[in-house]
């Protein structure tokens, strides 16, 4: 009887103890596959159509994560306006429907109003990067969930186009618009129409609008060339587009791939600098195509760069009193 339950006792523990070795064979064998795992696939939208001047520089940054990040971070890009609507992009990496988009603060003020201060700027990523605009602006996304990780674009202004010209405002004539250009084109006596970038050749087409805001660069893109005749010089503010981000999403990563996010970012802001001649291609590129320009005296300059700043900064006291002040010392010239 005692041999009998001895011998069983030492089966019982020779088959605890294979038992132990084979979870840990098991887990020797998991062990690589739980390293593949620390990949992480983030879906990306952008609110400008594919391909086209203001997606360029998003879609390279796409391309270069997804060539040098394997086996830590892919971006599984979307496309652009087709996917989610500019307007809505915002909301889009809120509700982590896409972890991060290319877009412009003046299409999600109705999350984060202080957002359009980032176009009212025509300082340079590195010099808001040194001041702290972008910090601070990160404390204003930071409570709705967003996290601004790069800017896209340097030294691109935006300027009037109109097919009825300008002689120092623009009474009697219907603009299209984003918020950016809102309340300058009203003080000037416009009437103001806001479309989807991809709406704006059909309205010029039909006579809905005579003329729009946009920036030097991208109406190409689009056409909008064929339906424009005069460019009002010279430009005001700076358009602004870049990464943003659902911060949850941003949070959720291992340091590792922050870390290798984080260089990919710094090199995107690095090739800010190709813009300038980009810019200066594309004025050449409208003086070919017919748009005639409107080059503004000294004294008439002045008064449409006045009057775009005064417009900027009395719109942010109006919807944002609290941050008004230190927005326009961060993103103004002294």
């Amino acid at each position: 009887m005692l041999r009998s339950l001895v011998n069983a006792g030492s089966r019982s523990l020779q088959g605890k103890r294979r038992a132990i070795l084979a979870a840990a064979a098991l887990a020797c064998l998991a062990a690589p596959a739980l390293g593949q795992a620390q990949q992480v696939t983030l879906r990306a939208v952008s609110s400008f159509d594919e391909k086209t001047f203001f997606s360029r520089h998003f879609e390279r940054f796409v391309e270069k994560v997804n060539r040098e990040g394997k086996g830590l971070v892919q971006i599984n890009y979307i496309g652009g306006p087709k996917a989610i609507p500019p307007f809505e992009v915002g909301n889009a990496v809120r509700n982590k429907v896409v972890d991060l988009a290319n877009v412009t603060g003046v299409f999600y003020t109705n999350i984060v109003p202080e957002a359009i201060a980032m176009s009212y700027t025509d300082l340079t990523t590195r010099q808001l990067r040194e001041n702290g605009a972008i910090d601070y602006m990160n404390t204003l996304l930071a409570p709705k969930g967003l996290t601004y990780l790069a800017r896209l674009s340097d030294g691109v202004p935006y300027h009037i186009y109109t097919n009825k010209g300008f002689t120092g405002d623009l009474k009697g004539q219907k603009m299209r618009i984003t918020p950016v250009y809102r309340d300058l084109f009203l003080g000037l006596g416009s009437t103001v129409v806001q479309t989807a970038p991809g709406e704006l050749y059909t309205a010029l087409e039909r006579g809905v609008v005579d003329g729009y805001g946009w920036p030097i660069a991208g109406i190409f893109d689009l056409g909008w060339q064929e339906k424009t005749k005069y460019r009002v010089d010279p430009g005001f503010y700076g358009s602004e587009n870049g990464i943003l981000m659902n911060l949850s999403s941003w949070k959720n990563l291992t340091q590792a791939q922050r870390e290798f996010l984080q260089k990919q970012f710094a090199w995107a802001e690095e090739q800010n600098a190709t813009y300038q001649d980009e810019v200066a291609a594309e004025t050449r590129r409208q003086a070919e195509a017919g748009v005639k320009t409107i080059a503004l005296s000294p004294e008439d300059s002045r008064k449409l760069l006045d009057a775009a700043h005064d417009a900027a900064w009395k719109r942010m006291a109006e919807v944002s009193p609290a941050h008004a002040a230190k927005l326009k010392s961060l993103f103004s010239r002294p």
